[in-house]
């Protein structure tokens, strides 16, 4: 809703409709068009500068070599998210263990993994897709002016474009579109997906607002809740930063998040284990902040049975055994 206010007032009180789409968790890539032809892809990179990975695009079947139509840009650049199908995944992965291989742990890495891999057959063996989100930018021809109607136009040109995207007229329709897949997100789609973005529709708008650093204006993130999963605190350890501050993390009885096996969890510091009222053995929740950073969320205190113990920091230094905030001495040097 502040979004919303926010463009609303850039916009100096103009109604706008709003486009909602499904944030795809996948590798971020760009395809290049020359004359309706497929002449070059590469990963998002730093969003400047990625990775040449052309040959191996060529072999994901949903990628068209050649636009359907002809009355077409002469140059033309659309983005994409390259997924791996949940379903052909769990299939993938059963495949590789009845051969004695090992399987992979989740859709979203292997994908990345599979396009960057150095032989474009080794690719070819793994069924990735592809959902097209965007024009990047076009050379000549006519181009419509709202995003809902670009969707379709890259479509009819040929392009896998998601069938559950949605054109909205209000915040309320567009966080009812949200409410809807974060119920059904899981059961409803063959493609892991991590979030909502929501977008201007109408292009001249998204110009006029334009972009702040990397970020665009006219578009907005909202992010599914992070998956949390319980598991057993077995020891709270530490280790010594490169500006020599102590920092404890968890040790964890290895768990399975969105994934992921996490073992490990950063705990920052020893008001953050007060806070949270941490003893060694509790049974705690755990999750991946920003689906990345393993974080332990609250602990399960009516599960303790009375062996948890408590957690001090050490009075010596790890890596110097000198005692915890005294300067030391190198030489005649004070560190």
């Amino acid at each position: 809703m502040a979004w919303h206010q926010r463009v609303s007032d850039l916009l100096e009180g103009e109604t706008f409709d709003m486009v909602c789409e499904l944030k795809y968790d996948g590798l971020a890539v760009a395809l290049t068009y020359e004359d309706g032809v497929f002449v070059r892809g590469a990963t998002r990179g730093n969003g400047t500068v990625g990775e040449d990975v052309t040959l191996n695009l060529r072999t994901i079947k949903s990628i068209p070599l050649r636009l359907l139509s002809e009355d077409v840009p002469q140059r033309l650049e659309v983005r994409g998210e390259v997924y791996f199908p949940k379903s052909l995944f769990a299939k993938f992965n059963e495949e590789r263990a009845a051969r004695g291989e090992q399987t992979y742990a989740n859709p979203r890495n292997t994908a990345a993994g599979s396009l960057r891999q150095l032989d474009p057959r080794s690719t070819a063996e793994r069924p990735l897709d592809i959902f097209i989100y965007s024009l990047g930018y076009a050379e000549g021809g006519d181009m419509p002016a709202y995003h809902w109607e670009m969707l379709q136009y890259l479509k009819r040109l040929g392009f896998k474009v998601s069938a559950d995207s949605r054109r909205v007229q209000t915040p309320e329709d567009a966080i009812a579109f949200y409410k809807h897949w974060v119920k059904n997100a899981e059961e409803d789609l063959d493609a892991a997906a991590d979030g909502v973005v929501v977008k201007v529709d109408n292009l001249d708008y998204q110009r006029h607002l334009g972009v702040v650093g990397r970020e665009p204006r006219w578009a907005v993130a909202y992010k599914f809740p992070a998956v949390q999963e319980i598991t057993r605190l077995l020891d709270i350890r530490v280790n010594v930063g490169r500006t020599g501050s102590i920092n404890p993390y968890a040790v964890l009885e290895p768990v399975n998040i969105a994934g992921a096996t996490v073992r490990q969890a950063t705990l920052h510091n020893e008001d953050y284990i007060r806070g949270k009222d941490l003893l060694i053995g509790d049974w705690v929740v755990v999750e991946r902040a920003g689906e990345v950073i393993p974080q332990v969320v609250s602990v399960i205190a009516d599960r303790r049975d009375g062996s948890e113990r408590d957690f001090r920091m050490p009075a010596a230094c790890p890596s110097c055994a000198e005692l915890c905030g005294q300067p030391r001495r190198r030489g005649d040097v004070i560190l």
